[in-house]
């Protein structure tokens, strides 16, 4: 039966279910029963309680919100169109999903300003909302003081069951429990429906209990479809609880207002089409044409322009009096929201001769870390459970945890996943943090969707992995990686670095530092063993990825390629070569995807194309090498699975020797 009369908030939310219906209907592709359902409460939350300004998405101490089932992405689309936000345009709803357009399928941070992180992979956008969080806790124990609150704004989220269903969920909302982040607030679209149908096909559990073991606020509302007002109250409630996250369980009806499809997994990921979207306008008592809101509806949503200038202004006008009362706490401030790096800070980063000892590069990772800490207060984060055997820790930092959120030092706990979405959140809240995030490299796999959305999202997070090869040793195969270097390689925008020493770990970390201000990651892999410092080795030359450390007077008649701990074998049997008569150029390779972006000349004057005879070395597989050997060239690497040995053992087993390096390159030389 149609609804007679509606009031002004039926109004706007209708203008968002049918801004939804008809951009999808148009595209012929997308989700419309989540925005259809979620509506209610995102028009209360937008309405009632967002703090944010239109007119300037970046504008530092807005309330961030994260739409984490990331499909429903209409949904926000239609609140950024609805509130003023000039990167949402009706053409762009109209755009929805087609080439070029800022309304892509899922939410995408570096696509459509007002949108904080991209979404789609489900679960990422809660784990990422609670990295938010814990910038936000951070910054404001480090910046506010007594009398002036610089740092003070919420992050909400919504989720759905898919959300909750993916394991990095409960990872993250279990350290958020732990945290105790009091302004997170997660609203879960409780439909029962996914793309199989029920969810009770094969998600029965009590999801308010497990939130509440968590160490969670936990809330319902029982109609999430008309109760505005419980749905206020809710968040009202959650607010008022300062020392722990909340989770208000809205029940909603999935494609709310659609008399045949509503509640059925047919409205989740399809267009209605044209005869039931008839029917959904008569249901719902709208009788305006495709992508048409009533100017009754646009004037109250629009009231966020003027509502958001008064808070910005309200809030430039508190960063002045605490610039005023605490000018070195607001010129740090200023600093780390403008992603600028202090003048000089590379200056401490440590380089070597071969007279030092020889160390770990992953030993070589934590002296850069702590001296770039102490130039750098922006950098945050630490180590899945890992932090003795990573190296991570900042000395003479605290840790972060409740009640001493200004600390450093993150212990993630065995999360991984949730650790590199968590550490992408952090990065993503616009507040100049350098989040590093460090377990083992094999265990990247564990955390492969957050590194990958890290590159996607143009995140300038840090991944620190350590024992980087079969030279892991006894843990054995299951903990020694092989094909994961090449397959981290092949991630487009992730810079990979496996420095030799010393010199390169500092040059590693001096790139990667500069990526992240520039919203770009980069993975850093380190041995667990020790390796000399070499004499060619260079801090400035790793930013070319790949550059020349022995040379040859003439043509050289093969060129050895090394990376990470075998770039010494390469340096020892390039001597044995010479001494032999033969002309050796030794290359060390730290990051191929840097030196595949250097020009056509400075490529050719380290790989000279009419030297054919190359071998490239590498304790990793031959995947990917043979685009640098070229067909007449060979490689040393591994291409099964690893062994229990000591890792000196493993190395010699494998073929990770000078004697076979040497034997391979007389091979090649005929």
């Amino acid at each position: 039966m149609a609804v007679a009369t509606q009031s002004l908030e039926e109004l706007c939310i209708n203008s968002i279910r049918f801004l939804a219906v008809d951009a999808v209907e148009k595209a012929k592709s997308g989700h419309p029963g989540l925005p259809m359902g979620a509506a209610p409460m995102a028009f209360v939350l937008w309405d009632r309680f967002m703090r944010f300004n239109p007119k300037n998405p970046k504008w530092f101490n807005r309330d961030r919100f994260v739409l984490s089932a990331g499909h429903g992405s209409m949904l926000l689309y239609a609140l950024l169109y609805l509130t003023g936000y000039d990167s949402v345009t009706i053409e762009d709803i109209k755009q929805f999903r087609q080439w070029g357009s800022k309304t892509p399928g899922h939410p995408e941070n570096f696509e459509t300003p007002g949108v904080e992180v991209t979404t789609g992979p489900l679960g990422q956008g809660i784990a990422n909302g609670v990295g938010l969080a814990m910038a936000e806790a951070h910054l404001a124990a480090k910046y506010n003081k007594p009398d002036a609150k610089i740092v003070d704004h919420y992050t909400y989220v919504i989720l759905g069951d898919g959300c909750n269903m993916e394991g990095i969920s409960g990872e993250a909302a279990s350290f958020a429990g732990h945290l105790g982040l009091g302004k997170l607030i997660a609203l879960y679209d409780d439909n029962h429906i996914s793309i199989d149908g029920s969810t009770d096909v094969a998600f029965t559990e009590d999801v308010s209990k497990r939130f509440e073991a968590y160490g969670w606020h936990v809330l319902h509302v029982a109609d999430g479809n008309t109760d505005l007002d419980s749905i206020a109250k809710a968040i009202e409630a959650a607010k008022a609880v300062t020392d722990k996250p909340t989770m208000i369980k809205v029940t909603t009806t999935i494609g709310y207002g659609s008399p045949n499809k509503q509640n059925t997994a047919g409205i989740h990921g399809a267009a209605l089409g044209a005869d039931e979207i008839a029917l959904t306008r008569k249901q719902l008592n709208w009788e305006h044409e495709p992508f048409v809101v009533p100017q009754d509806a646009l004037d109250h949503t629009r009231k966020a322009v003027e509502r958001g200038a008064s808070y910005e202004a309200e809030w430039n006008k508190t960063f002045a009096d605490y610039k005023a009362k605490y000018p070195q706490e607001a010129a740090e401030f200023e600093r780390y929201v403008s992603a600028k790096l202090p003048d000089g800070w590379d200056k401490v980063l440590p380089s070597y001769t071969p007279e030092d000892k020889g160390l770990p590069t992953r030993k070589h990772s934590e002296n850069c870390l702590n001296k770039l800490a102490a130039v750098l207060p922006e950098l945050i984060g630490g180590s899945a459970d890992l932090t003795h055997s990573n190296l991570t820790e900042i000395k003479g930092k605290g840790d972060f945890q409740k009640g001493a959120y200004q600390n450093p030092n993150i212990h993630f706990g065995v999360r991984e996943h949730g650790m590199g979405a968590i550490c992408n959140g952090m990065a993503l809240h616009g507040s100049g943090l350098i989040p590093y995030g460090a377990t083992f490299l094999i265990f990247t796999d564990y955390m492969r969707a957050a590194i990958r959305l890290s590159a996607l999202s143009q995140v300038g997070a840090i991944w620190v992995m350590t024992h980087d090869s079969i030279g892991q040793g006894e843990d054995g195969p299951t903990h020694q990686p092989i094909e994961t270097l090449a397959s981290l390689r092949a991630i487009p925008n992730l810079t990979v670095f496996r420095p030799a020493d010393g010199n390169e770990c500092s040059g590693a970390y001096k790139v990667a530092i500069t990526k992240a201000k520039e919203n770009a990651p980069s993975l850093l892999a380190f041995t667990r063993q020790a390796v000399p410092n070499l004499a060619g080795t260079s801090v400035e030359k790793v930013a070319q990825g790949g550059y020349t450390v022995v040379d040859c007077q003439g043509t050289p008649d093969i060129i050895l390629i090394g990376t990470g701990s075998e770039l010494s074998l390469c340096v020892t049997a390039g001597e044995k070569l010479t001494a032999e008569g033969k002309k050796v150029r030794v290359v060390s390779m730290p990051s191929s995807d840097l030196f595949d972006a250097q020009d056509a000349a400075y490529k050719e004057s380290v790989l000279p194309k009419a030297v054919t005879k190359r071998l490239s070395v590498e304790a990793a597989a031959s995947f990917g090498w043979h685009k640098y050997v070229g067909s007449e060239g060979d490689t040393v690497s591994i291409d099964t699975f690893g062994a229990s040995a000591p890792g000196a053992v493993c190395m010699e087993k494998f073929g990770f020797s000078v004697d076979n390096v040497l034997a391979k390159a007389k091979a090649l030389l005929g």
